[in-house]
């Protein structure tokens, strides 16, 4: 650390400078941005930024992000939801904007990812060829066996050739199995002291980077685990940036969900037979096999009670384990081959014994005092058989983020979409914030713009900001409820909407992205279609969805359909894409174990657990659904809600007020109409 600096130019300065330098425009809202991100870092102060698409967010945060971390010495940590982003930030956004800042920085920003230790290739692993079976070798033939073992052997050749071991540079990729192979989590590594080639473990020279770089990218689940975890997975970070914001709490939820099947057991026993007595695994394994035995008795779904044969079975497992990992006994000075037999039994075990114990001390409380929601899954009777398997999820996640996250570091978050029903307070209820306070005007220019903390503080402090969009939402876009449809059923898509959808497309042209509720339904509607409309649909599952969706850009008249990746995943500005239909609002299944019981929660606390949880859901996905017709500025188009629950029912207002002000009607005249015109004036 060589000291903090104070002769930087300001944000505004700054951001002028990296527009220029990129070759944009700057733009009101971006600025508005920038400026509120550098006033939350200076005054520790939470902030949550709907900024849409177009704004240019990405260096409306980064800007700041970088003064900071050049004038402190000192590391800003940004976290995104997907890979896309992430390698948007590490390919593009932060080597142009590294070169445009070094000269009035007067040093060049660094910048690294950071993932997971699974996500890298573990060198002992491949030098030591340590085995990780399959969980359950009845699952894959011989030809199965023979592809994994090709795969290992690729790994193993590119392992000389890799200068990062980080798997999502390895294409093309290879399966689940044959990684497992070649890699280690956190729990199951050695330690780059004990390990034998630690010095050039790809992990820790991912961590090095990290520690050095004034940015350093990393994802949702690594921020989850880094508070979940009571050892450290980040760098010493005093700003954390959230971007995809609106997907924290999911990614968050996944995270910390833990999972538990009669196949987890036999491997467990399988890591620690050859190390422990015979009789003391073979236990283990019989209480697994009594596991799949109680779990056939389960049907799928959420359990609010815990069958007594069940939990004896879960108290079976339980105590084996515990008696598995008490002859294992602590680490022991012993060659690295055994060692790391030892350490990947070890987490086995002690993920079949902790995840025993969590479902176990789940059914504890009181329903309305519950942590943790349980479910169980599985089909042996489909065509594609799922073995069974138990599972916990916390019913809420905001403890955690408002302790290890708000509570560590000055946090920003920022989405297209966080604004739900006009207001941030339902995101920040989840994230663990209190309701945000009305603004005050703060002095600027002191040595520190930090409060001094309070005794009649309710919780963190922070404020939310929408900057707009530089989009003119109500003169290019329409929004098209067909009110006259009847509301949706269980048996697929009727006869009316089906006649709706074909007239919309035929009015448009094709250039239509077709949003579905369900995989069924949208086979059902490309299936009926295909005979019915000139041009042509193609249907997720068809082929992988980058290909589909490359398909549909290239091609003006064709059209799209699919499901929940659809919603928040595809990025086609032009005249490709001038229809958005949308066949239903996309509520949680009632089936769904966690949302369901995060409603039951709520309402058991007197709340509105439908708004709240399932409403909430549904704004979040319908507002990125509709987020897909505007991508560009001259984008031009029509979404088309074909669910009239939008229009009549009590809580379409909310609904309504979480979505971009699309120019709304309800008359499907007006709306062919207008799609005629736009395909009339398209470039042929």
């Amino acid at each position: 650390m060589t000291g903090a600096r104070s002769d930087l130019p300001s944000v505004r300065e700054l951001l002028s400078h990296a527009v220029d330098a990129v070759g944009g425009a700057e733009r009101e809202g971006q600025v508005r941005m920038a400026e509120a991100v550098d006033r939350a870092i200076r005054t520790g102060e939470h902030l949550a930024v709907q900024a849409g698409t177009g704004t240019g967010k990405s260096l409306a945060y980064l800007v700041p992000a970088i003064r900071h971390a050049v004038e402190s010495d000192t590391t800003v940590v940004v976290s995104t939801a997907t890979i896309a982003l992430q390698r948007q930030l590490v390919d593009r956004d932060l080597p142009r904007l590294a070169r445009a800042l070094k000269k009035p920085l007067g040093v060049e920003p660094t910048f690294a990812i950071l993932k997971g230790r699974r996500n890298y290739l573990c060198l002992h692993r491949v030098h030591t060829g340590v085995e990780d079976e399959p969980e359950d070798t009845a699952l894959f033939d011989q030809f199965a066996i023979s592809r994994i073992g090709r795969e290992v052997k690729r790994l193993h050749e590119w392992s000389s050739d890799t200068e990062t071991g980080d798997r999502d540079e390895l294409v093309p990729g290879v399966s689940e199995q044959a990684w497992r192979q070649v890699s280690v989590t956190a729990k199951e590594c050695l330690g780059a002291g004990r390990c034998p080639v630690g010095d050039d473990c790809f992990a820790e020279l991912a961590r090095a980077e990290a520690g050095r770089a004034n940015v350093v990218v990393t994802n949702h689940a690594l921020l989850a685990i880094d508070a979940l975890q009571e050892y450290q997975v980040l760098p010493d970070h005093d700003v954390t940036i959230i971007d995809e914001a609106h997907e924290l709490v999911d990614r968050v939820t996944s995270a910390a969900t833990a999972d538990l099947s009669p196949a987890m057991v036999t491997a467990a026993t399988r890591r620690c037979g050859r190390l422990i007595d015979a009789d003391i695994a073979d236990r283990l394994l019989e209480t697994g096999e009594g596991l799949s035995l109680m779990l056939e008795d389960v049907p799928p779904g959420r359990l609010d009670v815990l069958p007594d044969a069940l939990g004896g079975a879960l108290a079976a497992v339980r105590d084996a384990a515990h008696a598995c990992l008490t002859a294992l006994g602590s680490e022991r000075r012993e060659d690295p081959d055994e060692a790391t037999k030892r350490k990947l039994a070890r987490s086995s075990l002690d993920d079949v014994h902790d995840t025993a114990v969590r479902l176990l001390d789940a059914f504890d409380d009181d329903p309305a005092d519950r942590k943790d929601v349980v479910w169980a899954t599985g089909d042996r009777q489909s065509a594609s058989p799922r073995p069974p398997a138990l599972h916990a999820a916390p019913l809420g996640v905001g403890g955690l983020l408002r302790e290890r996250v708000f509570g560590t570091s000055t946090t920003v978050l920022t989405s297209a979409t966080l604004a739900l029903g006009g207001t941030f307070d339902t995101l920040a209820r989840q994230w663990g914030l209190p309701p945000a306070p009305q603004p005050t005007e703060k002095a600027s220019g002191t040595a520190t713009e930090k409060p001094p903390p309070s005794d009649t503080d309710s919780g963190p402090r922070w404020s939310g900001l929408d900057v707009g969009s530089p989009f003119d939402y109500r003169r290019n876009g329409i929004l098209y409820v067909a009110k006259h449809l009847p509301p949706p059923g269980r048996d697929g898509l009727g006869t009316a909407t089906l006649d709706e959808i074909a007239e919309l497309i035929d009015a448009a042209g094709g250039r239509t992205l077709g949003l579905f509720s369900s995989m069924r339904a949208a086979k059902q509607a490309t299936e009926e279609l295909r005979d019915r409309i000139a041009h042509p649909i193609l249907c997720q599952g068809d082929d992988s969805t980058s290909l589909l969706v490359n398909k549909f850009a290239e091609d003006a008249r064709t059209c799209l359909f699919g499901t929940l990746s659809l919603w928040q995943g595809v990025d086609v500005p032009g005249p490709s894409l001038s229809l958005v239909i949308v066949d239903r609002l996309p509520f949680p299944r009632p089936d769904d174990p966690v949302a369901s019981a995060r409603q039951r929660a709520v309402e058991a606390r007197g709340g509105n657990g439908f708004l709240t949880v399932a409403a909430t859901h549904a704004a979040l996905l319908l507002a990125q659904g509709v987020g897909r017709l505007h991508r560009s500025v001259s984008d031009r188009g029509v979404v088309a809600v074909l669910d009239s629950r939008l229009a009549t029912a009590r809580y379409g207002g909310f609904l309504r007020a979480s979505l971009p002000p699309l120019w709304p009607t309800q008359r499907p005249d007006v709306v062919r109409d207008a799609l005629r015109r736009l395909d009339a004036a398209a470039p042929a």
